[in-house]
């Protein structure tokens, strides 16, 4: 069971002061946050990728690349990139580098963008979004296969004839992972494809994750692909302090005021502290809490959802830097070694699958 940290490296106004900090200092506490949990002995950090004010990564692999050199065995991936909008022979080559720097250390986690900023932004048209993600994941795949390239093109893209891509990754291959906030449709493809899986698990009950899972292990070994080999992962909101009603009262403020602004963006209703409540009960989608309430939710959901890899999302809005890097700590102290303990003597007793 590996246990991580993502984040969007948020830039949101500070909701006691409305100060906003530098997107230049946020991205700096950013490295500092990869470097303690490589150092307290997280398995993973992810960085995923805005074109937008309120966040300040739109190069996840330059921000993991900062933090390569001073981490020993963290691995380091995108949470995710927006491979609808980018260019499949770049990110491809960012990551490969970035897997040189860490010695072999780089991920790439590609989504197709709940945010839609970059299709403007790049030159795309939102009305291609499907298509554009399916053809762009065909030629990232085929250049983790050999040195030279050959692909036929396609609508949005000319043919490639046997180029050289480089550097190439000390991995091979490279690992790529598919994001999916629960659309059956890119679980399925995960699955045929044989990739990893990361789900968006933010709102409602884990629990109803489970069905999902079970799809993509289906198309998997359709495919003919070994079910036992693959991998779930999930991406989860949460703050962890040394008391639960600390934890809550700390995350609470920020939570609120993002969620607020993403209900005025996409016509949500309104997050309120009741909604809060609800979401960190022992049901819900939050994992906010003192170490032992965070660390028996996600036993849970290894043992209801069959996810493999937990990445707690910290923070939520813009929290104090020191905050973020408790819970940091107390996520790779306290929390991960309970799991860890839980989910080995469980399957040890031969209760896993």
């Amino acid at each position: 069971m590996e246990i991580g940290i993502s984040t969007f490296v948020e830039t949101t106004p500070d909701v006691k002061t409305g100060e906003v900090i530098s997107q230049a200092q946020r991205l700096r506490e950013v490295v500092e946050e990869i470097v303690l949990a490589d150092r307290v002995g997280l398995d993973v950090f992810g960085v995923g990728e805005h074109h937008r004010k309120d966040y300040a990564a739109s190069s996840p692999a330059v921000v993991l690349a900062a933090a390569a050199p001073q981490t020993s065995r963290i691995r380091l991936t995108s949470a995710v990139t927006v491979l609808s909008s980018a260019d499949p022979v770049r990110v491809f080559q960012d990551f490969s580098t970035l897997d040189g720097i860490s010695n072999g250390r780089a991920e790439i986690m590609a989504g197709r963008g709940s945010f839609i900023e970059s299709f403007p932004l790049f030159g795309y048209d939102l009305s291609e979004y499907d298509d554009l993600f399916d053809e762009k994941l065909d030629l990232l795949l085929r250049l983790r296969e050999s040195e030279k390239v050959n692909w036929p093109g396609s609508k949005h893209r000319p043919a490639i004839q046997n180029l050289g891509v480089y550097p190439r990754p000390v991995q091979n291959p490279l690992p790529v992972w598919i994001g999916s906030g629960g659309n059956q449709e890119s679980v399925i493809r995960a699955g045929l494809l044989g990739l990893p899986l990361v789900l968006a698990i933010i709102g409602g009950r884990p629990v109803q994750f489970a069905p999902l899972v079970q799809l993509y292990k289906r198309a998997a070994a359709q495919a003919g692909h070994d079910v036992s080999k693959l991998t779930v992962a999930s991406h989860s909101h949460g703050f962890i302090a040394e008391e639960t009603e600390l934890a809550a009262e700390k995350f609470f403020p920020s939570t609120q005021a993002a969620m607020n602004v993403l209900a005025r963006e996409r016509g949500w209703g309104h997050y309120s502290r009741a909604s809060y409540d609800a979401a960190r009960s022992p049901e819900g989608a939050l994992y906010v809490g003192d170490p032992e309430t965070v660390a028996q939710k996600i036993i849970n959901l290894r043992k209801n959802v069959g996810i493999t890899r937990f990445m707690l999302h910290v923070p939520l809005g813009s929290m104090p830097h020191e905050d973020v890097m408790r819970a940091i700590e107390l996520l790779g102290t306290e929390v991960a070694p309970r799991v860890r303990e839980a989910v080995d003597k469980w399957e040890a007793s031969g209760s896993a699958e």
